[in-house]
């Protein structure tokens, strides 16, 4: 289990973190989102002991960091795939890590197998690819058998099936009862990953709850209605909250009544319906409309890039 009790780090006058507080559980996996600059590479760092809060504290099954007598075989982490000696092969940077701990050469060749680095254990890992590099620091996090697994963008640089496998290794370690805490911007993998979500903005908590509840939260009541009679049908959903927007001949967009509502008024009048369709938002979709207030930086409207290119160039 992880812990975090308003959690706070101050560099100066800026606040990366402010009084965080959460909980990750054993069994699911977790996903940890926020835009740039949320705090929560931050936020990692301090579950880890890599860097200090300025007040709060954060455990990992029950204890600080620094105060595991083996912390390999309580957490593993991942949060920066890269930071290995280039001039080691794939072997030789786990079995290195294994030695700080007592962990067998068993294991390492158990890990790189796992991974699929088997095949290149001997090379240099100054020469891996991206994908590679990052497989190779997953099995570091793996070397311990950890019962907390920590990993800050882990699809980074994987192919498709790379994106797979990733993805079927988190659920079995939560599966097995681990606790997978997992920081991505990849919204349409975490979809199909995570079961819960942690959201921050701006070092503070904006959401902790299930995928589901959190895309429920904020979706609007949008349905899609496709009919014959679509232009009779426009001038009967009528309200002070109901939006309709033709989005092609025969086909309605619909905001502020549900299916049910719709299908009532439809049956009333006599309309026939081909459609009629509650449109879910996306988990990407979700994440943007409450994180919008949340983002450190905000690019202009792709038209107006454009508008002021002309602009200068005048």
């Amino acid at each position: 289990m992880i812990e975090a009790h308003q959690l706070t780090k101050r560099y100066g006058e800026r606040v990366a973190v402010d009084r965080l507080g959460f909980t990750v559980r054993p069994g699911v996996v977790t996903g940890f989102l926020g835009p740039n600059g949320a705090g929560k590479s931050t936020t990692m760092r301090m579950l880890l002991g890599l860097d200090a809060p300025t007040s709060g504290w954060g455990r990992v099954n029950g204890r600080s960091y620094a105060d595991h007598r083996a912390p390999l075989h309580e957490v593993g982490a991942m949060l920066e795939a890269r930071s290995v000696h280039t001039g080691r092969s794939a072997y030789h940077h786990l079995l290195a890590l294994a030695a700080t701990t007592g962990i067998s050469r068993r294991r390492v060749n158990e890990v790189l197998d796992l991974v699929g680095l088997s095949a290149v254990a001997k090379k240099r890992v100054g020469g891996f690819s991206l994908g590679m590099g990052q497989r190779l620091g997953i099995a570091g996090a793996l070397l311990g058998d950890p019962a907390t697994v920590i990993l800050d963008e882990p699809a980074n640089g994987l192919d498709p099936e790379g994106i797979l496998w990733i993805r079927n290794l988190l659920k079995s370690l939560a599966a097995e009862g681990r606790t997978v805490l997992v920081s991505s911007h990849l919204m349409s993998e975490m979809a199909l990953t995570a079961e819960h979500l942690i959201v921050i903005g701006r070092g503070r908590l904006i959401a902790d709850t299930s995928v589901a509840e959190f895309i429920a939260r904020a979706a609007r009541d949008v349905v899609r209605v496709r009919s014959d009679e679509a232009d009779r049908m426009r001038g009967l959903l009528t309200g002070p909250d109901v939006v309709v927007t033709a989005q092609e001949p025969g086909v309605l967009q619909v905001t502020g009544l549900s299916s049910e509502r719709i299908g009532r008024i439809a049956a009333l009048h006599g309309v026939a319906l081909a459609e009629l369709t509650p449109q879910q938002a996306s988990l990407e979709e979700a994440f943007m409309e409450l994180t919008r207030d949340s983002l450190e930086y905000q690019a202009p409207e792709p038209g107006l890039v454009g508008a002021a290119g002309r602009g200068l160039a005048a």
